[in-house]
């Protein structure tokens, strides 16, 4: 049932409570506003909380939490059930299959998709003492950077970005690591020492951009949607995600993947794209690189060639 007032459709917004989902909502929902303005739509927005599985279980690791949508599946049943009308998911949130009747209407453009860290002292990984003390929730963050410095002590962290940047002091950690593109939309980038080049922590899947699901039978949403979707970065990520769903991984396992648009072949947008499957310990580290313009088989492609290496035998193993 669409919500009205004073005959024009409320469009309700679904979207996770803490201040870096209701920030970028918040842009989102500026960016809608504009744009059905200028195409005559004029629609009124608001914005409805909801409490996901993740938000709740704070105590465990990502990892051991287990299921995969862990910060999507009760706003994907609000959109279901027409409590709301769309919603508003950082992309590397979501899991590779959607609800029959959901869709991904569009994907902004991508900000900065590299992961940062943030220290105590220092201005690049290399600046971290041996043995630092690291703070991380993620298996894909632990394994890169355990690759890369064997020293560094990987210790789990959970909460959002303000609680995870307090508890460098309460903890005593010498550095954390978060995804850039939250400090962005927050407006915190001078709390970032440091970004990890994407050649030594490949980001999750998505990650930097949007999600914007809606209900596939929603036509005004749909057409609104379309008319915000950012091509090149809704192309780079359909290639990631289509790693992701190849290796059948959730996004609390250690997958890696970027892609991006490097150039043209016979007028099709040329793409690059780089997969990692790693053990947590970072002993294993699994990397296979791949150029293409078909985005669904470049990421298909990218995860055969792991696979090839035994990739399926780690994932198998962590549980993904």
């Amino acid at each position: 049932m669409e919500k009205k007032h004073n005959g024009q459709r409320v469009i309700v917004v679904g979207t996770r409570q803490s201040a870096l989902a209701l920030t970028q909502t918040g842009q989102v929902i500026d960016d809608l506003e504009r744009i059905s303005r200028e195409h005559g739509c004029d629609y009124k927005f608001e914005i409805k909380k909801i409490v996901t599985k993740g938000d709740r279980i704070l105590d465990v690791t990502l990892s051991k939490v287990g299921g995969k949508g862990l910060f999507v599946k009760e706003i994907e049943q609000a959109l279901l059930s027409g409590e709301i009308d769309l919603a508003v998911h950082s992309m590397k949130d979501m899991p590779y299959e959607l609800p029959e009747g959901l869709m991904n209407g569009a994907v902004p453009k991508r900000v900065d998709p590299r992961d940062c860290l943030i220290m105590r002292q220092g201005s690049s990984l290399a600046d971290l003492p041996r043995g630092a003390r690291v703070g991380t929730s993620s298996l894909r963050r632990s394994s890169q950077l355990k690759h890369a410095r064997e020293d560094l002590k990987l210790e789990s962290i959970r909460g959002n970005i303000d609680s995870r940047i307090r508890k460098l002091e309460t903890e005593g950690l010498d550095a954390i690591v978060l995804a850039t593109a939250g400090l962005m939309r927050m407006g915190w980038e001078d709390r970032i020492s440091a970004s990890v080049p994407v050649d030594v922590c490949l980001p999750a899947v998505g990650q930097g951009a949007l999600g914007i699901e809606c209900r596939r039978n929603d036509e005004q949403i749909r057409e609104l949607l379309s008319l915000y979707n950012d091509a090149e970065t809704e192309i780079a990520v359909r290639a990631e995600r289509s790693f992701l769903g190849a290796l059948n991984g959730g996004c609390q396992v250690p997958i890696g993947a970027y892609c991006e648009i490097v150039g043209t072949d016979g007028g099709d947008r040329l793409l690059s794209m780089t997969g990692m499957v790693g053990t947590p310990d970072g002993e294993t580290l699994l990397k296979e690189s791949k150029r293409g313009t078909d985005p669904e088989q470049l990421g298909r492609d990218v995860a055969a060639a792991l696979v090839s290496r035994g990739a399926d035998r780690i994932l198998a193993e962590i549980g993904g």
